[in-house]
């Protein structure tokens, strides 16, 4: 079916402004990026409301007059049993009109703070059908380009393969965020974990990995986590991460964002924070020059964040090693009749044009926690029972306070504030605002009452809040990943009390009022009233979202726990070592980029003191 219909009904398209009816043909491409059964799905809700309409009316909703359509859109926000199924519709609409309403203003050239520093990249297409290596690197985000910086510099013959394309800062510059986002992320942004309730779990797909689309906070691994990780679990390497720790803060260059740079939506987190007398300061991130354009998640249009294509993979290049683009990795082969047992022989890749095998005797693992159990399934080592259990993410919910002045959230640090004052009670809160349409808080309303939020956005400071979950997931498939993940009812009490506190935040900041994202009450004027709503409703009713999947092939001295040894490496086999967010025995509690660097460099460099 046509959407011009429905998004004209969503954003009140009445003629009087041309970006509204832009806004269509961009969905579709939105579209078109999600998974097949996204698509489906959004186009038989689609259909739903179309139906309603011509229920109510006789004629469908493309047909309606504007007040026609508005007097439809009432009815079905009427019904509470609707709202989450609109709300899930509202998401892809407002990604296109957001975008369409910040083109009519003209778009920004960026300014690049620096050029690339050039990469060996090879494509698939162009890759020989047999070769050999001394080793093959399966990811080429935070932990592969560490693990092959690693192994390249202590002369091995290294090849990282990488299932995306490698995207230039130029490029970045050249095109709209929302173009960017549905290729930089796998399925187009709309990765889901099935449960209760759903997640939309979002991952990077490119040379650099999710590093190319993360924020670029840079927190170190708390010290008691790293304490529970050696003590309870036997993840001995975490013991001697502190190097590990500096190493990668110096290879990024970070430092803690300069105040002249955060934004409106910093500045009021801090002034909120200190308005209470909470914990909050500028983050520490990996983007020295930064300017603020405020598209870390799109990939840095400036080149200011060092994603790990700008700071590890050209080091891991200018040591001999090769990155193939293109190549999803079909199993890694294995020589079963070996003496002393199976040990990795290489890997078979297969692509758009065509497949090819790399034989090499060491494997590192580094797809992701999402992907590489998958991968192993399909490799015939995915006997361990606790292999792709353990999923751990950091489950997060957002909202937005409107201020009497603007604060145009999008023009300053995209994540630029922490405040740590609920972190020991596992709630962190940071400043995090997004081009507009593409963060997580969903604007309330629908018709009329959509159009004037999206037309007074620039009045919104929004704040998001993730929490240290308990283990509750799992990565199911062989060919194809499924997620399932439940949110553990303590940490869906944590998310209610997050919006308690960011609420709280924004209303010391001078908030007029506190945009919720509990569909029932969207909007509260102060905070009795906020804590009156949210006594009635449960993390069901969130807006969520989750980052940060770590712990599917965990590492840990008790082999029946744990599919990795205290070391990373796979067990049931020689050769293969994993060296990605899998390998983090749980949930870091921060974000986790810097502590999955570190994983890698002790995993490969415990393989290199003893290689097994």
């Amino acid at each position: 079916m046509s959407l011009a219909g429905l998004v004209s009904a969503f954003i009140a398209d009445d003629g009087t402004t041309d970006w509204p009816r832009r806004v269509p043909a961009r969905l579709e491409t939105v579209l078109a990026a999600m998974p097949l059964a996204a698509r489906v799905g959004l186009r038989a809700a689609a259909s739903g409301v179309d139906a309603y309409a011509r229920a109510r009316t006789g004629r469908s909703l493309g047909e309606l007059g504007p007040g026609e359509k508005e007097s439809v859109l009432r009815g079905l926000a009427a019904r509470p049993a609707l709202l989450p199924l609109l709300d899930v519709l509202k998401v892809p609409v407002l990604l296109a009109a957001g975008t369409e309403r910040m083109l009519q203003d003209g778009p920004v050239a960026p300014v690049l703070t620096r050029r690339d520093p050039p990469l060996n990249v090879t494509p698939l297409t162009d890759w020989p059908a047999r070769s050999t290596a001394d080793a093959v690197v399966i990811g080429s985000g935070a932990g592969g380009a560490m693990a092959a910086r690693t192994l390249a510099r202590a002369g091995l013959d290294v090849v990282v393969l990488e299932e995306g394309h490698h995207h230039g800062t130029e490029a970045f510059g050249r095109r709209t965020p929302l173009d960017r986002f549905t290729e930089l992320y796998r399925d187009g942004g709309a990765s889901v974990a099935v449960g209760n309730p759903p997640l939309l779990l979002p991952t990077g797909r490119a040379v650099g990995g999710t590093t190319v689309v993360n924020s670029g906070t840079c927190y170190r691994t708390p010290v008691h986590v790293l304490a529970r990780w050696s003590g309870d679990f036997g993840f001995s390497l975490a013991d001697g991460f502190g190097p590990y720790l500096d190493e990668a803060e110096r290879t990024l260059q970070v430092a803690t964002q300069p105040v002249d740079v955060l934004g409106d939506n910093g500045r009021l987190a801090l002034a909120g924070a200190r308005e209470l007398g909470w914990q909050a300061s500028p983050l520490r991130r990996n983007a020295p020059g930064c300017r603020g354009s405020c598209q870390c998640v799109v990939g840095c249009p400036t080149g200011a964040k060092q994603s790990v294509q700008l700071s590890v993979l050209p080091d891991a290049c200018a040591a001999g090693a090769g990155i193939v683009t293109g190549a999803r990795v079909e199993r890694v082969l294995v020589d079963a009749d070996r003496p002393g047992g199976p040990r990795a022989a290489g890997v078979r890749l297969y692509g758009k044009d065509g497949g090819a095998e790399i034989l090499a005797p060491l494997v590192v693992v580094a797809a992701g926690a999402l992907q590489s159990p998958p991968l192993l399934r399909r490799s015939g080592l995915g006997r361990h029972p606790r292999l792709g259990r353990n999923l751990s993410v950091h489950p997060a919910t957002s909202v937005a306070g409107r201020f009497a002045r603007p604060v145009t959230a999008w023009k300053g640090v995209l994540q630029s504030v922490g405040v740590e004052e609920h972190h020991g009670a596992g709630i962190l809160i940071e400043a995090t605002a997004t081009p507009p349409g593409m963060g997580s808080f969903v604007l309330p309303g629908l018709g009329a009452e959509l159009r004037r939020e999206l037309e007074g956005a620039d009045r919104l400071a929004t704040l998001g809040a993730m929490i240290a979950d308990r283990p509750s997931g799992r990565v199911l498939g062989r060919d194809r990943t499924l997620i399932r993940y439940d949110v553990d009812p303590r940490d869906g009490d944590r998310l209610v009390r997050a919006v308690r506190a960011m609420g709280e935040l924004l209303f010391a900041a001078g908030a007029e009022e506190v945009l919720t994202g509990v569909p029932h009450t969207p909007r509260v004027r102060d905070l009795p009233q906020l804590d009156a709503v949210l006594a009635r409703t449960t993390v069901r009713q969130l807006h969520l979202s989750a980052y940060h999947p770590t712990g599917t092939i965990a590492a840990g001295a008790d082999s029946q726990r744990f599919p990795a040894d205290p070391a990373g490496r796979l067990r049931g086999v020689q050769g293969v070592l994993i060296a990605d967010a899998s390998a983090l025995p749980s949930c870091p509690q921060v974000n986790p980029q810097l502590s999955i660097m570190a994983a890698a460099l002790a995993v490969t460099a415990a393989h290199l003191a003893s290689p097994r």
